[in-house]
């Protein structure tokens, strides 16, 4: 599946936030920003000797489940998958693709089809050229491997030819967005002679990334070590990679403390300790954002008064204060404030308003009470009985229910009310469809879309990322989607990391995780 859900750890405290509003994301316009919290001190056991091997030691709460990274998709996993994975772009700070196993590429004048130029002498760890030949194949699997999370995000590619370096990509419509698609979420290549047996691949990654993986226990542990084949390798100060599952939330800074780690996302719960027992705090930019899911398929959600009743209800305020401890931030739409797509005119069209809620209840003819809902999520979630709790105060009952396999009947769109929680995508066209398209694997209501959106988003494609009036289009698009009433968007989710002073500032490149320049003491 293109997106995952973000379910929040089983027991996390509903508690008001001790300090709203320090280390939120900033805004991400044209030069995109991050709110660094000062470390306190040093911390102990870190450093590596003078000389010694410079050693990452990162603990993730999003272990890969698969390293085959057309069966990973393009959820928060995909940054772990940069380390053995290269893409034909990346992104920078500014959120803009940049080269990198293609160094150049170029439209026809008409805008369906794009030549992608590979860098000259590259190989995969298995010794296997890179070529346009394997980039062929890593989206022909991409869009035909039955298993694959990726084929609803390349729509408008109907073909790749291949011509030694140059990867020809035809599309069946003028798009724009295809250098930001085939960056590291969507098109990770891998090696097509590994990836003949995706299975072993799955287990064994082969790809021409800053790194090699030496060992690998599936959904517990990865070491890698340097890939020196790797184009940028002299940008890449780190010799070893050691990635783990992380152990339960209140765990992981003692274990940042005591040098186990160096390196790990952390739940804005823990972020006091963190600070306190000195390490870097701070918050890496994104775009994530949590909504409600509706299936206006189904009833009671066929009734537009009822959605609106249900858009008023929710206090988005609530589920920063108590999930994120102040660091996330209210949102409304799939993207941050500032950010290119985020639409200044679509800002809190659905308020807070219990009694505005209740109205329109009863005008759609339901009194108190009336309106029972199933709640289907994957896992213990406290936004959950935030939602619970916010639709009882206007007569909605919710009974909560955990389904494990929720994945299947969400997708298949059988469901007609659940929660999800994205990472945004790195194509701004991506977040709207995925979102909002008739075939959007975001939208529970498929194949529904809401009016204009789909000339919208079209127009989006048609326009250069450097025309002028591309903002003006983007935004309009956004608001063609924003009419969609399968989604109430709540608040957006910080990436919070916490870190050794031994580790260098990390690239701000928005929802990546770049090791480009970094270095750790004794590298």
């Amino acid at each position: 599946m293109p997106g995952r859900i973000t379910p929040r750890r089983p027991g996390l405290p509903l508690r008001p936030a001790r300090r709203t509003g320090r280390l939120r994301a900033a805004a991400l316009g044209t030069a995109l920003l991050t709110v660094l919290v000062p470390a306190l001190g040093a911390c102990g056991g870190e450093a590596s000797g003078a000389g010694a091997p410079a050693t990452l030691k990162w603990t993730s709460s999003y272990f890969p489940a698969h390293w085959d990274p057309v069966v990973s998709g393009s959820g928060a996993q995909f940054r772990e998958l940069s380390l053995v994975y290269a893409s034909l772009t990346r992104t920078d700070e500014t959120g803009n693709a940049v080269p990198d196993l293609a160094e150049s590429w170029r439209y026809n004048d008409k805008g369906d089809e794009i030549t992608f130029h590979l860098r000259p002498g590259l190989k995969f760890s298995d010794g296997e050229p890179v070529d346009a030949a394997a980039v062929k194949a890593a989206v022909e699997r991409a869009k035909e491997q039955k298993n694959s999370a990726l084929f609803g995000d390349l729509t408008s590619v109907k073909s790749v030819e291949a011509k030694g370096l140059d990867a020809v990509v035809h599309l069946t419509q003028v798009d724009h967005q295809i250098p930001q698609l085939f960056g590291q979420r969507v098109l990770q290549v891998a090696s097509p002679k590994a990836a003949k047996s995706p299975e072993k691949l799955d287990q064994a990654p082969v790809g021409a990334g800053p790194f090699v993986v030496t060992q690998l226990v599936p959904g517990t542990k990865a070491v890698l070590k340097k890939n020196p084949d790797y184009w940028d390798a002299k940008n890449i100060h780190i010799d070893n990679v050691e990635l783990t599952s992380a152990p339960d939330a209140s765990t992981v800074v003692s274990g940042l403390q005591t040098g186990v780690y160096n390196f790990a996302d952390i739940d804005p719960s823990q972020a006091d300790a963190a600070e306190k027992a000195g390490l870097d705090v701070f918050v890496q930019p994104g775009f994530n954002a949590s909504n409600l899911s509706l299936n206006i398929n189904k009833a009671p959600f066929d009734n537009d008064k009822v959605v609106d009743a249900v858009r008023h209800a929710i206090d988005r305020q609530e589920f920063v204060d108590k999930l994120t401890f102040g660091y996330g931030e209210a949102t409304d739409q799939p993207f941050p404030k500032g950010y290119v797509a985020y639409d200044p005119q679509s800002e809190n069209a659905y308020p807070y308003d219990p009694a505005k809620s209740k109205k329109l209840l009863a005008e759609a003819g339901y009194e108190a009470g009336d309106i029972k809902l199933d709640l289907v999520i994957p896992a213990e979630d406290p936004q959950a009985e935030i939602v619970q709790s916010q639709l009882a105060k206007v007569g909605i009952n919710v009974t909560i229910k955990i389904d494990k396999n929720w994945a299947t009947p969400f997708f298949a769109k059988d469901l007609t009310f659940s929660l999800y929680g994205t990472t945004g995508r790195d194509s701004a066209a991506q977040t709207l469809t995925a979102h909002f398209g008739p075939n959007g694997p975001l939208n529970l209501s498929s194949p529904y879309e809401p009016a204009g959106f789909e000339a919208a988003v079209a127009k989006v494609r048609q326009t250069p990322l450097d025309a002028p009036d591309y903002a003006t289009v983007l935004q309009a698009a956004t608001r063609a989607g924003l009419q969609s009433r399968a989604l109430v968007f709540t608040h957006s989710s910080p990436n919070l990391i916490a870190k050794s002073r031994s580790i260098s500032d990390l690239p701000k490149n928005p929802a990546h995780i770049d090791w480009t320049g970094v270095t750790i003491d004794g590298s």
